[in-house]
């Protein structure tokens, strides 16, 4: 099992930048997969990106390709999700994720979540 806690939210102005930390317990981390996800008011949760067990393959959902970068650091056994040119449209409760390393760097069969931390972007 692993346990995971979101932190690095807050409240940032169109243009700005943000970076979500992912801190999970235990020493099994490398063990798994992660992803990012977002969930707006009234709005279904979003699949942003995943990132493999190594850090050597990532992906990115088109909505932030090329502005949000994800990444690990195994040994702090934390998870990134750095966001650049921040739109109002990405205020939501972020959420990180993990599963098992064999399977796919996708939107599914995740199962382990934190929290969420609250982005709200300003226009």
């Amino acid at each position: 099992q692993v346990q995971l806690v979101e932190s690095g939210g807050g409240l940032v102005q169109a243009g700005g930048s943000l970076r979500l930390s992912c801190a999970a317990s235990g020493r099994t981390f490398p063990s798994y997969n992660m992803g990012w996800f977002r969930q707006a008011p009234g709005k279904e949760r979003e699949f942003l990106s995943a990132i493999s067990w190594s850090g050597g393959t990532t992906y990115y959902a088109d909505s932030v390709k090329g502005r949000f970068t994800i990444s690990r650091d195994n040994a702090k056994n934390t998870l990134y999700l750095q966001m650049n040119s921040l739109k109002p449209e990405d205020t939501a409760v972020y959420y990180c994720a993990a599963k098992g390393r064999l399977y796919p760097l996708d939107a599914h069969e995740y199962d382990y979540w934190g929290q969420g931390t609250q982005v709200t972007v300003s226009s």
